[in-house]
């Protein structure tokens, strides 16, 4: 495992590569870089804000409610596909951390 900065680092460069209109989870990028979903989201709350922060959920395609109304607004303004419920069509609008590292390789 990384050093705490370097880890964020991974964090970060990440979620800076999902294309707009999609998402990944926490759980998703933590395959990645390594560590759990609550590390991920550790990051993403301390470092987060410069980045496309909206484009991490949850498994279920859920925020949390404080961040409902702005990311919302982001979603509607890339496309992203939303179910009626409100929250992201995670079938639909997933991208995979693992497929892009995969590529690149």
């Amino acid at each position: 495992m990384p050093d705490a900065e370097e880890y964020a680092e991974a964090v970060l460069r990440v979620v800076e590569r999902i294309p707009r209109g999609r998402v990944t989870t926490y759980g998703a990028i933590a395959d990645v870089v390594g560590g759990g979903p609550r590390q991920v989201g550790a990051i993403m709350s301390r470092h987060g804000g410069p980045v496309p922060w909206w484009r991490v959920v949850r498994a279920d395609g859920s925020l949390p409610h404080s961040h409902e109304g702005e990311a919302r607004q982001c979603y509607l303004e890339e496309g992203t596909p939303m179910r009626g419920s409100g929250s992201i069509d995670i079938v639909a609008a997933f991208w995979s951390p693992k497929a892009q590292r995969r590529r690149s390789r």
